[in-house]
């Protein structure tokens, strides 16, 4: 028998009703379980805040479109569940907010799933933000997939499992995280987050090619910065790129803006810019984010 898990405080809304716990909600038969067709989003309450929830929750109804699943839930009802979610919890916690469909049975047959079976649920739980304390990163020898070989276009269940070798193949090295290329070579993200770098007092990035997903929260520090007067540049970058930055640092969810601190061997300090971004973030946060 597996160990139980101690799973942090959760609030799940499946089947019309709110649950406590981790609430079983597939079985040995969904296709989802069996052959992978989920999708999910992920947004963010801290300081009582919720920034970009709708955007967050109108993606996963785009996402479903991708997986040929059916998005039965309008955006403005996702926002008004989390909403509702959010008071099962102390004021000041922070949460992991995500919304998912998913398919529960196949279509004339095993592989394609059947819209119309699609299912869905959402749920919030305790995940303290990350501390910027840094983190140290190298190249992945593993590649993202190309939109016609990978569902890349949606937030999807069955990607993340490249990007998990890649960390476990990295961490195996001593790091915390990887760059990973596209097909051609091209940096396109790290393993859990979009990435940034600093040279000469240019911030760039790389550039949306269809390869990784461009972020939510990428698109929000892109813009903050270049309100601010920052020259934010998107275009193809290489490793080499990186390796010569002035500052690296990556935006996410999961962790909004982060410091990257080592590069293979080499040791970095936290930037101006880095800084910047992280206090334009939270500013905007805690201002349009109730």
């Amino acid at each position: 028998m597996s160990k139980p898990i101690a799973w942090s405080k959760t609030a799940t809304f499946f089947e019309d009703d709110w649950h406590d716990g981790n609430v079983p909600i597939m079985g040995p038969r969904t296709h989802a379980a069996w052959l992978g067709t989920s999708v999910f989003d992920g947004a963010r309450a801290f300081e009582g805040v919720m920034p970009d929830l709708e955007l967050h929750c109108a993606r996963v109804n785009e996402s479903a479109k991708v997986m040929c699943l059916k998005p039965v839930v309008p955006t403005e009802t996702w926002v008004a569940l989390a909403r509702e979610g959010l008071k099962r919890f102390e004021h000041d916690a922070e949460l992991y907010i995500r919304p998912m469909y998913w398919a529960e049975d196949a279509a004339g047959g095993a592989v394609r799933p059947d819209p119309e079976t699609t299912r869905w649920c959402l749920t919030l739980y305790v995940a303290p933000l990350p501390k910027p304390t840094g983190t140290a990163i190298t190249l992945s020898p593993y590649r993202r997939p190309t939109r016609d070989s990978a569902l890349v276009e949606a937030k999807a269940g069955c990607l993340y499992p490249n990007n998990a070798r890649a960390l476990i193949e990295a961490r195996s090295r001593g790091f915390d995280n990887c760059l990973s290329c596209d097909a051609l070579g091209n940096i396109a993200e790290l393993a859990t987050a979009n990435i940034f770098m600093a040279k000469d007092g240019i911030i760039f990035t790389p550039v949306a090619n269809g390869t990784f997903l461009s972020g939510i929260t990428r698109a929000r520090v892109i813009a903050l910065l270049r309100e601010s007067g920052a020259h934010v540049v998107e275009k193809t970058l290489q490793y080499c790129d990186f390796q010569s930055a002035d500052e690296i640092f990556s935006t996410g969810n999961y962790s909004k803006v982060s410091p990257i601190t080592r590069i293979d061997d080499r040791m970095l300090q936290p930037g101006p810019f880095y800084r910047r971004a992280r206090e334009l973030y939270w500013g905007f946060a805690r201002c349009v984010g109730r």
